[in-house]
C-alpha cells in the first residue's frame, strides 16, 4: 500500500472531489425538493440532472432517506446565509427583526430555490409522516420561529414595543410569511408589501 506525502495528496483529492460532488448534488437536490417535495427525490433523477453516475451518488448517501436528511440540513445552511447571517448586523430587538424580514422577502421573492421558501414547500408533504425527515424539518422549524420569539422579547425588554406573547407573536409572523410564500408562487403582486404591513403591525412602537 502507498504511503507518504503522494498517498496523502491522492486521498486529500478524492476527498476534495468527493466533496464537490455532493455540494453539486446538493444543489440540484434542493432545488428539485422546492418544487417536486423530498419524495421527488431519487438517485436516477439527480444522476441524470447533474450528468454523474447514479452508482457514485448513491455511494455519497446511502439511502434516499440520507439523501432527504442532507438536502433539509443543506436547504437550511443556505436559508441561514441568505436571511439569518446577514440580519445579525443589527442591533437586536426590532432593527434585527426588520432586517430578517427584509432578507426573508429577498430569499423568497428572487427566490433562492424555484420553488420558494424550501421549508414551506416540503413541510405539508411531511408533517404527517413521523420519521427522521419530519423531525428534521420541524427541528428547523422551531428554530426559526424561536429566533422570531427572541428577537421579540429583546425588542419589549428594551422597551421598543409592547409587552407581548413572543411565542404567540413568532408563530403569526411566521403563517404570514408562509402564506406570503404560497402567494409569491402565485404572482400575487401585493404579497410583500401586505407581509411588511402586518409585521409592521406588531412592532408599533409603545
Amino acid at each position: 500500500m502507498e504511503s507518504g506525502p503522494h498517498a496523502a495528496e491522492i486521498t486529500d483529492k478524492r476527498l476534495l472531489r468527493g466533496a464537490r460532488t455532493r455540494a453539486t448534488v446538493l444543489r440540484q437536490a434542493v432545488d428539485i425538493a422546492s418544487l417536486d417535495g423530498l419524495d421527488g427525490l431519487s438517485f436516477g433523477r439527480l444522476a441524470a440532472d447533474t450528468g454523474l453516475s447514479k452508482a457514485g451518488i448513491q455511494t455519497l448517501f446511502r439511502t434516499k432517506e440520507a439523501l432527504q436528511l442532507a438536502a433539509v440540513d443543506h436547504a437550511r445552511d443556505r436559508f441561514v446565509e441568505a436571511v439569518v447571517e446577514p440580519a445579525r448586523s443589527a442591533p437586536h430587538g426590532v432593527a434585527r427583526l426588520r432586517a430578517l424580514l427584509d432578507h426573508w422577502m429577498v430569499y423568497a421573492e428572487t427566490p433562492l430555490f424555484p420553488g420558494g421558501c424550501f421549508r414551506v414547500a416540503t413541510m405539508a408533504e411531511c408533517d404527517s409522516k413521523p420519521g427522521p425527515v419530519r423531525d428534521a424539518l420541524f427541528r428547523d422549524q422551531r428554530a426559526w420561529v424561536g429566533l422570531l420569539a427572541r428577537e421579540l422579547r429583546s425588542a419589549a425588554s428594551a422597551g421598543e414595543i409592547a409587552e407581548l406573547d413572543a411565542d404567540l407573536v413568532a408563530f403569526q409572523i411566521d403563517a404570514v410569511l408562509c402564506a406570503t410564500n404560497t402567494a409569491l408562487r402565485l404572482g400575487d403582486p401585493e404579497a410583500a408589501a401586505r407581509a411588511h404591513r402586518i409585521v409592521e403591525g406588531f412592532l408599533r412602537p409603545l
